[in-house]
């Protein structure tokens, strides 16, 4: 572990960390000195595999499996990992996702939108609700939601998977003005289309030519940029939203 690192010290949870930008999102924060609690909810292998790659440079992390829209799963998650570690968490980060579906409006439903606001509104209450009473006992606590740039790009046949990510938005600025007085910061940090492994053998090359950098993201820019938000160097900052897509848009 780096005790110098800028999250030296801190327990970080991490929902879906099991692959994809949470593995690096778990790795990088490790890489800066955290412990951290790798949440999955299906894949134990990929899980262990993020646990492994920290361990492997010298850090530490533990596989935490939990179905992050249950309520009384939530509640033991956060306990499982208070117990393991001896102590609370300090930082989440609010990654999880489930399946996306591109659909025209005339096949969207109720349902289609329950299903991502379960993941992006339900989610995040629970978790947040479940830290609370440790990060106000040490009137301190970094909180970073993960949200995504197609918030301002409106998507075409994304709308329940875009009102979804909106509204993460809005949360995270009322919480920010709401737990700020307890010494607690909330932001978010939205991506660009970062290619994983679910997106291999995907032509980038369309989106490529509409960044203004004219290169791909690669996932530890988004790690770095949570890991900072995550650490006491961004002390300051609360309430805000960090466009990470190479110029692709500007802020929100």
């Amino acid at each position: 572990m780096n005790k110098t690192g800028k999250c030296a010290g801190k327990l970080a949870l991490v929902t879906g960390g099991s692959r994809g930008l949470g593995r690096w999102i778990c790795i990088e924060l490790a890489r800066q000195g955290a412990f951290v609690a790798v949440n999955y909810a299906n894949s134990e292998i990929d899980a262990e595999e993020t646990v492994r790659l920290i361990a492997g440079e010298g850090g530490t992390a533990r596989a935490f499996r939990a179905d992050i829209t249950d309520e009384d799963e939530v509640e033991r998650l956060v306990e499982d990992v208070r117990q393991t570690f001896g102590r609370t968490v300090d930082v989440l980060v609010n990654n999880a996702t489930g399946p996306q579906p591109m659909l025209p409006i005339e096949e969207e439903t109720w349902a289609t939108y329950s299903a991502q606001l379960q993941f992006f509104v339900k989610a995040p209450l629970l978790l947040v609700k479940a830290v609370l009473p440790g990060m106000k006992a040490k009137t301190a606590g970094s909180i970073v939601n993960i949200g995504s740039e197609v918030v301002q790009l409106g998507n075409e046949r994304f709308s329940s998977y875009v009102t979804a990510k909106s509204a993460m938005i809005g949360m995270t600025r009322s919480w920010a003005n709401e737990l700020g007085p307890q010494g607690i910061r909330v932001n978010l940090v939205a991506p660009g289309w970062i290619p994983v492994e679910r997106h291999a053998g995907a032509d980038t090359g369309g989106y490529q030519s509409t960044v203004p950098l004219k290169h791909m993201g690669e996932p530890y820019d988004i790690a770095a940029a949570v890991s900072f938000l995550a650490s006491d160097e961004a002390k300051f900052i609360t309430g805000q939203c960090l466009s990470v897509n190479g110029g692709k848009t500007n802020g929100i």
